[in-house]
């Protein structure tokens, strides 16, 4: 496959030859970037209207599931198609999948459509990053992630102030169409500015087989993974029928990649030292984000008191600190290696998950930790992406990508288990198995119980400072197109 090389310029800035690209991409990550946060602030509000107060949980639960198992099927087909068509597709889904949720009349409605955006994301985000990876070199990206970050850092404060506002004073339902129209100027900017040309499109052979494979068994994986231990137990026979199944499946998509002509997700992937490495580091940064998403605002309101307002700005410490610190990284990797970098993001997200465990009373301390925390991540995760991407030619940038945000999901769902299972196992040894859900849990049962979740934490920081340490320093870069 080859592609039209993009003209370049010195310049990486908006009003560069290539700025409207970069615009697009930031307009199109800012969608998936202000869902992450918008629609937790409008639950309540959500319920009051629609009913369902059992099956909103599904309203993240499917929208993750959607999202994960479609992003490795997405990065092969943009390796074989071309960027934009599926980039394309990702943000009309999105939109769509927002304009039906706006206008949705009961919750089962608006759970089947959350996993039509769940859908649309799951192109945006490893498409986006595919395409920077295409257009800049690894020096240039050490600039381009300081506009890429600040998408999320600005998305962390405005995200729950739309949705409050739109909750409070107009109707939930606009959190939903408020994507319209950033989602229609990205689809415009992209068409109109993105040229790419893509020969023998047609050459290509879809694995079919593999694709249905990876997405039914990783969903089951995943399925029981998020909800083993809440909708059912761990050792009722629907938690062991999912998982085994999970596992079957998965054990038939090895097989059948081995044989595959261009399989979705080439097992040389695992064989990479930069993409272990770098894949290793993402499923433990997911893992400790949905450690601190889920807890640290739990911790905030059920044992320091503080409102659910204050609980979020605790926990958006971390989401501001993250793009703060990937803003700057790649001028430090430039200077000092892709594995130098990483191990001063992972000693710091050590050291947060340390000043985590000091936490008592004060909600500013908490906040404190979290930035720290940020701040290491930001400097881990970022080098991880360009170093992976760095490492491999056009051809696979979009697989490698999307290999890479596969395992960050998966490492969410495994701490979704295994912090659960933590937090649980503490409060049952205390209360006994019929205690209540942890929010209803009192609060100096409540605070042992997260406080060994955060030893989990800084556990899981203590294995991703060991993960990058097998991250190459230097990496020869291949071609960008």
């Amino acid at each position: 496959m080859t592609s039209q090389r993009i003209a370049r310029s010195s310049d990486v800035g908006l009003r560069s030859e290539r700025g409207p690209i970069l615009l697009a991409v930031m307009l199109s990550v800012g969608l998936v970037a202000i869902d992450a946060t918008i629609l937790a602030t409008a639950v309540p509000s959500v319920v009051a209207d629609l009913g369902g107060f059992t099956q909103f949980p599904w309203l993240f639960s499917i929208y993750l599931l959607a999202q994960a198992v479609s992003v490795p099927i997405y990065g092969k087909l943009a390796d074989q198609r071309g960027r934009k068509p599926i980039m394309l597709l990702g943000v009309g889904l999105f939109v769509l999948g927002s304009v039906l949720c706006g206008l949705a009349w009961s919750m089962p409605a608006l759970i089947a459509f959350r996993l039509i955006q769940g859908l649309g994301a799951g192109a945006i985000q490893p498409i986006g990053m595919t395409i920077v990876g295409d257009i800049y070199t690894v020096a240039e990206r050490a600039k381009v992630q300081g506009y890429i970050a600040s998408v999320w850092g600005i998305s962390s404060f405005v995200g729950p102030a739309l949705g409050g506002v739109f909750s409070d004073f107009i109707s939930w339902r606009w959190i939903f169409f408020v994507n319209i129209p950033l989602g229609v100027a990205a689809a415009w900017v992209l068409v109109r500015r993105f040229e790419e040309k893509v020969a023998d499109e047609t050459g290509h052979r879809i694995d079919y087989a593999g694709a249905i494979l990876l997405a039914v068994g990783g969903s089951l994986l995943l399925l029981g993974l998020l909800e083993g231990g809440v909708m059912w137990d761990w050792d009722s026979p629907a938690s062991i029928a999912i998982l085994a199944a999970a596992v079957v499946l998965l054990v038939a998509f090895v097989l059948v990649e081995r044989r595959a002509a261009e399989p979705i997700l080439p097992l040389w992937v695992l064989g990479h030292r930069v993409l272990n490495s770098a894949n290793s580091a993402a499923l433990l940064i997911g893992l400790l984000m949905i450690g601190l998403s889920t807890y640290v605002p739990l911790f905030a309101q059920s044992v320091l008191g503080t409102s659910a307002l204050v609980a979020g700005f605790a926990l958006a410490a971390m989401t501001l600190g993250w793009p703060i610190a990937a803003s700057f990284a790649g001028r430090i990797y430039l200077r000092v290696g892709f594995r130098t970098t990483m191990l001063m993001g992972a000693l710091i997200v050590v050291a947060g998950s340390v000043l985590l465990l000091t936490v008592r009373g004060s909600v500013l301390h908490l906040a404190a930790a979290c930035f720290v925390i940020g701040i290491g991540l930001g400097f881990s995760a970022s080098p991880s992406v360009v170093a992976a991407q760095s490492s491999v030619d056009w051809q696979t940038r979009g697989v490698v990508t999307g290999a890479n945000m596969f395992a960050r999901s998966v490492g969410s769902a495994v701490g979704v288990a295994v912090f659960g299972a933590v937090a649980n196992g503490v409060v049952a040894a205390r209360l006994g198995d019929d205690h209540a859900d942890l929010e209803k849990v009192p609060a100096n049962v409540l605070s042992p119980a997260i406080h060994d979740v955060y030893y989990g934490a800084a556990a899981a920081a203590l294995l991703l400072v060991l993960a990058v340490l097998f991250m190459p320093n230097r990496i020869k870069e291949r071609p960008l197109r």
